[in-house]
């Protein structure tokens, strides 16, 4: 299964996404879910995307992982979503370590500089074939702007979608994207990567 890298803004990104949303909305009357990021890049086009004329009503939202801390917190992606995408309609479920997890139509992930994904950073030693679909799990080191533990999906899980998708900015994250999307490396991104082609799954990459 190829690796499909494309330069996109923010309203292309969201056009994509709202077109395959659509198609799986189109696919039957059953919800459809999708799991997103945290940090800073995603909410631009989460705000966007909010925006678009879609049955929301049937859409649910999954946090890929969160900081272990209120809802209410500055540094909870779940609150964060929640206020984007419940005014549109959509239900945002809240990540626990006992979830209930949907398939995922499309499973939305960022990676850092350092190849990690949702919270599985490279001192958790994500297993591709981890029998939980959720851990609770403390980064080391800790991000200085984020010093709390993670609740995450597991690889299993961010692989048990109809499509993969990504958004990395920067020429750094890239080369560490493309290095894995080869093969090389034992990085949290190589592993997912190599897992989610295993299983035919279609990776696209938005720069």
């Amino acid at each position: 299964m190829s690796v499909f890298i494309h330069h996109a803004a923010e309203a292309a990104i969201a056009d994509w996404i709202e077109r395959h949303l659509r198609d799986a909305l189109a696919g039957g009357n059953d919800p459809v879910a999708i799991t997103v990021p945290g940090g800073s890049t995603p909410f631009p086009i989460f705000e966007r995307l909010a925006r678009r004329d879609l049955d929301w009503s049937r859409i649910e939202i999954w946090p890929g992982d969160d900081r272990v801390v209120p809802e209410d917190h500055a540094a909870s992606n779940t609150g964060r979503i929640r206020a984007i995408f419940e005014p549109a309609g959509a239900r945002v479920e809240t990540l626990g370590e006992d979830a209930d997890l949907p398939p995922f139509a499309l499973t939305w992930l960022g990676m850092g500089a350092d190849g990690h994904i949702a919270s599985l950073f490279a001192n958790t030693d994500p297993d591709p074939d981890d029998p939980r679909r959720v851990r609770r799990l403390t980064p080391d080191p800790l991000p200085a702007e984020a010093p709390f533990d993670r609740i995450t999906l597991t690889i299993p899980s961010l692989i048990a979608t109809r499509a993969l998708m990504f958004v990395i900015r920067g020429e750094e994250k890239l080369a560490v994207f493309e290095k894995a999307a080869r093969g090389e490396g034992d990085l949290p991104i190589a592993r997912l990567l190599a897992r989610a082609r295993g299983h035919g799954i279609p990776i696209t990459c938005f720069t």
